[in-house]
């Protein structure tokens, strides 16, 4: 009673708090009759005028509202013990903020338990208690409405500064065509053909994010979690994948230990059967994880895009590839925004990109709407040649991090028996990156020269 009454208080007297906190409490919350009152009394006057009541004010509206005399009388006592206490407002608004969801939670079970029951005055069905439910749990005090392009612009700066934003790897090209790291809340789809590399790419990419203290979630549809696991083992022991059947059971326990050991990230590999599961059971996955495990990824890795299923549109519905997989692009991209991180994953070529040696866009399997989603896109492309040089070919397809006029093509060593990759020198004469023949490069080239790429003096 007394953080009801205190709440109550505080959207009398404290302006502060009523800016931040009216909005979501709810006449509902309040089980008391006279702390209803109270707070019909306000909200009224708040809605109606867009500031916050005197004691006066309620006074007079508490007097026309139709209440029986014991409960007007006791109101008007209430009223007058409203007074203005002082206390701190982050304290309050935290405390507010648990009243809600609390209220919000127990009210939401209490109606379920009503539509169970098959109360008459129940005009919803036993379908409506996930809804009933999920919104419950979504109470939140969200004071951010929108950025403030010249209020916040001092935060802007910290967050291009800042490391956590983006997620580093451990090729420096890919770190440098990405601007530093892949961007938080973002959709990154790797393309190529049968057996260049794909899952490769993204249990190395796993493991190296492993490496550097970060939690990782890999989800596969198409490996099992053992396969899955077994590359990525090889990467970390440094072993050949055919062989790590022979190394001895104390050994791959002791390095496991080094692991713990040496990174404070977690690695959780989950598998699904092919086109099973999807965004929705992603999002119940994480929930999971978070709830069960304490487990909140920095990365998700899902291999891969196109044996996903659609949350939106069920399989054998009457709509085509282009409509489909574009539903399912979005719905991870979605994930990706609503749980801030970046997503990887990866896509085939049609039948004709599997016999090209310069993939674009064009090539996508079964959908253009793919990359018309992808915040950044990336083709694999090998060949014998490449192969023999332990190499593949990267080509930049799309780029909203940087221009992808940097870089658009460089190459990447690969160790196919430890699935691993590494940096090599672009040039076999020399070591700096791949141009292509475009003003971009060449600029770039010439401010590399000068030792200074911008001038940012007509700015100061």
């Amino acid at each position: 009673m007394a953080l009801e009454r205190t709440i109550l208080a505080s959207l009398i007297h404290n302006e502060q708090f009523t800016k931040r906190a009216a909005t979501y409490i709810k006449l509902e919350y309040f089980s008391d009759p006279i702390d209803r009152a109270l707070h019909a009394a306000i909200n009224s006057h708040l809605e109606k005028y867009g500031t916050r009541p005197t004691v006066v004010a309620l006074r007079v509206d508490l007097s026309a509202a139709p209440l029986d005399e014991e409960t007007h009388r006791l109101a008007q006592e209430a009223l007058a013990g409203l007074t203005d206490e002082r206390v701190d407002l982050n304290w309050l608004i935290d405390q507010t903020e648990r009243f809600c969801q609390d209220r919000a939670i127990y009210n939401g079970i209490k109606r379920s338990i009503s539509i169970l029951d098959g109360d008459r005055g129940e005009t919803l069905d036993k379908g409506a208690i996930p809804d009933i439910l999920r919104d419950a749990l979504a109470v939140s005090f969200d004071v951010r409405i929108g950025h403030d392009f010249i209020e916040d612009a001092e935060p802007r700066f910290d967050y291009y500064r800042s490391n956590v934003a983006r997620i580093q790897m451990d090729i420096a090209l890919f770190n440098r065509v990405t601007g530093g790291g892949t961007p938080r809340k973002t959709l990154n789809v790797l393309m190529g053909g049968v057996h260049v590399g794909k899952s490769l790419f993204l249990c190395h990419m796993s493991a190296a994010n492993l490496l550097a203290g970060l939690n990782v979630l890999y989800v596969t549809l198409e490996l099992a979690e053992e396969e899955v696991a077994r590359r990525i083992d090889a990467n970390l022991l440094d072993v050949p994948i055919a062989e790590l059947g022979l190394v001895p059971r104390s050994v791959l326990i002791n390095q496991m230990s080094r692991l713990r050991a040496k990174t404070t990230g977690k690695l959780v590999i989950k598998e699904y059967p092919t086109s099973c599961a999807g965004a929705g059971q992603f999002r119940h996955l994480l929930h999971e994880l978070k709830t069960k495990r304490s487990f909140v990824p920095d990365v998700v890795y899902v291999d891969y895009l196109n044996i996903c299923c659609s949350s939106r549109i069920k399989l054998g519905a009457a709509v085509n590839s282009y409509t489909f997989v574009k539903a399912i692009a979005e719905e991870l991209r979605g994930l990706a925004v609503e749980y801030n991180v970046p997503l990887w994953t990866a896509t085939q070529t049609t039948r004709e990109g599997f016999k090209s040696s310069d993939l674009g866009m064009e090539n996508v399997a079964e959908s253009f709407g793919l990359p018309a989603t992808a915040d950044f896109m990336a083709a694999l492309i090998g060949g014998e040649e490449l192969e023999r040089m332990n190499q593949i070919l990267v080509k930049q397809l799309k780029n909203r991090y940087t221009d992808a006029g940097l870089c658009r093509r460089f190459v990447v060593g690969v160790d196919r028996t430890r699935m691993r990759l590494y940096d090599v020198s672009q040039h076999a004469d020399e070591d700096k990156p791949v141009f292509d023949e475009t003003n971009f490069g060449e600029l770039e080239t010439e401010r590399g020269k000068k030792g200074k790429k911008y001038d940012f003096s007509a700015f100061s």
